[in-house]
């Protein structure tokens, strides 16, 4: 008996030994699972691969990973949230059961709760909590759940938030029962909120020996906090302070930590504007924006990041990665950030080079998909062909054309760009519309000079609407400057548009900061007017009768004098529409003797955004319609979109002019849907006229101007 008891304790250590020496695979990726917005598909699970925690790429061509038809009762899943179990056997993943783009902002009653073994196949079911809790029968949301492995019972906890008629929403609590498909005990609360307001989007990390609570309150202020508690289902205690870095409204926090190292990355949905932003912490405390590092090829809407292994990520890649996939995730130096357009069906490539690029040599690189290899080789100058061969896929071969461009002119969002030389600085200076806000809700304006129309200097912000502007906080669209000298001094005008009314502010400096003068220029539709906007100011001084006008409408266009001060109007407007065509962007020059009026036609979401012309004897005359009218429009074999709202420059002291508009974002504008119309860049294209003065028509492209000397 004591031999046999001997031999068994000798083998019980050798397995123990055994399995002790097996190493767990590390986490080298991590997987972002996300929705991107309220309107179609949008209200779909995406996935999205990174192997450092800051540069993501969206698989399956950022198309849902999961159909929200076959598994929620709405047909639409937000707010996804994503967990490995915790003996490591597989995943558990949550979502608001919700479509608003069909029935709107709720009631919403619904989470859905999924399961898989490999990340690639799920199971789900639906959790109706009137239905399942008879105390909850009356409520109206059930928003954004979460799933936490608690230690201390050895079962999952699910947390969300709730709300019964219109009072606060609550973050409660329940735990799920072994299969992971329903809940198993009564909602309780979780957090009690201090302030009494709202508390939304819960999110627990432990670091320390204590779990933090991460939610958004909407009670005194709106922002991200934190509550820190000993135990995980109750008892957090209020970290009174808000540690987004951002004025902007936030939502749908998001905690993890990365793989080497100490720190952690809080990432959160900037939901009015339509971007996102990452910050890092060591402590849980101070976060440190890192935008600058972070770079996506999707824009994602409430999501939550998870470590996983290389052989899970080759697992995701091997099923939703193609070579388009990888053909899109291109980088060469001195190439332009974004700007590689892929035809999957030619099996070409389009990658735009910066027009001030010094790269000496071709060196491209490719996001590293697990699983993937490529292959390069040159075929010619500035061409190459790829082959890429994904793990358990035919190799596919690519041909990949590189062109210098300097369209766009800005890099980043912009639109309606308003451009001026100013003789005294002999510089060009442009102001358009920070664009790349939902919904163009951007609140400040920026600069740009240039010497020579294709390198352009970022002056910063000029006027910002929440600090310098009392009457107007959001939508800063479509300014116009201009300068006139006054008491002997020049002093710079800037026109904006901000809350649909017309602003004007003042500076020394073209480059400012700029002073409102305290109170809307225009705020009100003129005599007769009964549809439209108050938007689109343009200032125009007249050369022959040193007049200055203001010009702006939507839907129609009101001209108007400027009195001496610039700061106020002479009289009432005169209405000047053109024709049917006209919608906004009035744009005024004088060549020649001749008075040209340009303005964008159709609406600036719509691809065929475009401008038209006409022109007049008089800064305030009838306007003639040339037969052939159209100036610029869309080049869809280009890949060009939405071209429109315009101004024009000319070269002092020659008859050489450019125009200056803008287009969807390229290549991706053009498959955002109407989001493409607050998403655009500014481009530029020589303007020219023929020997009647007709303006021949402006074709636009993606190589742009040479530059121009003064």
């Amino acid at each position: 008996m004591t031999k046999r008891l001997f031999l068994f304790a000798v083998l019980f250590v050798l397995i123990a030994s055994s399995v002790s020496g097996q190493k767990q695979e590390p986490y080298t990726y991590y997987l972002f699972t996300y929705f991107t917005g309220n309107g179609a598909d949008h209200e779909s699970i995406r996935f999205a691969l990174s192997d450092n925690g800051y540069q993501y790429r969206a698989l399956n061509n950022n198309m849902p990973v999961i159909s929200s038809a076959d598994v929620s009762i709405t047909g639409g899943l937000r707010d996804p949230h994503i967990l490995r179990k915790h003996d490591g056997k597989g995943f558990y993943m949550v979502a608001t059961d919700m479509q608003v783009a069909k029935y709107g902002w709720g009631p919403n009653i619904a989470m859905v709760l999924m399961q898989s073994d490999d990340l690639v196949h799920w199971k789900s079911s639906i959790v109706n909590i009137p239905q399942s809790f008879a105390a909850f029968k009356d409520v109206n949301r059930v928003w954004a759940p979460q799933t936490i492995y608690d230690e201390s019972v050895g079962k999952y906890m699910i947390y969300w938030s709730m709300r019964f008629g219109e009072g606060a929403d609550v973050i409660y609590y329940s735990y799920a029962n072994k299969d992971f498909t329903a809940l198993e005990t009564e909602p309780k609360q979780l957090y009690f909120n201090p302030g009494g307001g709202a508390t939304i989007d819960g999110d627990i990390i432990k670091k320390d020996g204590l779990y933090h609570l991460f939610f958004k309150t909407e009670g005194s202020g709106k922002g991200l906090k934190i509550a820190v508690s000993k135990t995980l289902n109750g008892g957090y205690v209020l970290r009174d302070k808000f540690v987004q870095q951002t004025k902007d409204p936030v939502e749908g926090s998001g905690v993890f930590k990365l793989n080497q190292g100490k720190d952690y990355i809080l990432m959160y949905d900037l939901y009015t504007t339509g971007k996102y932003q990452f910050t890092r912490t060591s402590d849980l405390e101070h976060f440190q924006v890192i935008d600058q590092d972070v770079d996506m090829d999707f824009r994602p809407r409430h999501g939550t990041v998870m470590p996983i292994t290389r052989a899970e990520a080759a697992r995701l890649s091997a099923r939703w990665v193609d070579a388009g996939t990888v053909m899109r995730s291109l980088k060469i130096p001195g190439m332009k950030p974004g700007k590689v357009d892929v035809d999957t069906v030619k099996k070409e490539v389009l990658a735009m080079l910066d027009v001030k690029s010094t790269a000496k040599r071709l060196s491209p690189t490719f996001f590293n998909f697990p699983g993937v290899l490529v292959s390069t080789k040159a075929t010619g100058a500035n061409v190459f062909s790829c082959t890429v061969k994904v793990s358990g896929k035919t190799a596919e071969v690519y041909q990949v054309k590189l062109v210098s461009a300097a369209n766009p002119v800005l890099q980043g969002a912009y639109a309606d760009p308003d451009i001026a030389y100013f003789a005294d600085k002999k510089r060009f200076y442009m102001y358009p519309t920070s664009d790349g806000f939902r919904n163009w809700s951007g609140s400040y304006f920026k600069a740009f000079s240039s010497e020579d129309l294709q390198n352009w200097k970022d002056e910063g912000i000029i006027l910002d609407l929440r600090k310098d502007v009392s009457w107007a906080r959001n939508n800063a669209w479509a300014p116009t400057i201009t300068s006139r000298k006054i008491d002997g001094l020049t002093k710079y005008f800037f026109y904006f548009t901000a809350g649909q009314k017309i602003g004007v502010a003042s500076s020394d400096s073209p480059a400012g900061p700029f002073r409102d003068s305290g109170k809307p220029l225009v705020e009100g539709h003129p005599a007769g007017i009964n549809r439209g906007q108050e938007i689109d100011p343009m200032a125009f001084h007249d050369p022959q009768t040193g007049k200055y006008y203001l010009y702006w409408g939507n839907g129609y266009l009101a001209v108007t004098e400027l009195n001496d001060d610039m700061l106020s109007l002479k009289g009432a407007p005169s209405i000047i529409t053109p024709d049917h065509t006209f919608r906004e962007g009035a744009y005024v020059i004088f060549r020649k003797n001749r008075y040209y009026f340009f303005w964008s036609e159709n609406d600036t979401r719509d691809e065929n955004y475009r401008v038209r012309y006409g022109f007049s004897d008089s800064a305030t005359g009838k306007i003639t319609i040339p037969e052939h009218n159209l100036v610029l429009q869309k080049d869809a074999g280009q890949g060009i979109y939405g071209t429109g709202h315009n101004s024009v420059i000319q070269v002092p002291g020659k008859d050489e002019w450019y125009m200056v508009y803008h287009r969807f974002v390229y290549p991706e504008g053009i498959k955002m849907g109407r989001d493409a119309g607050y998403n655009r860049e500014v481009c530029i294209n020589r303007l020219e006229f023929d020997d009647q003065g007709l303006v021949k028509e402006v074709h636009p492209d993606h190589q742009g101007i040479k530059p121009v000397k003064l």
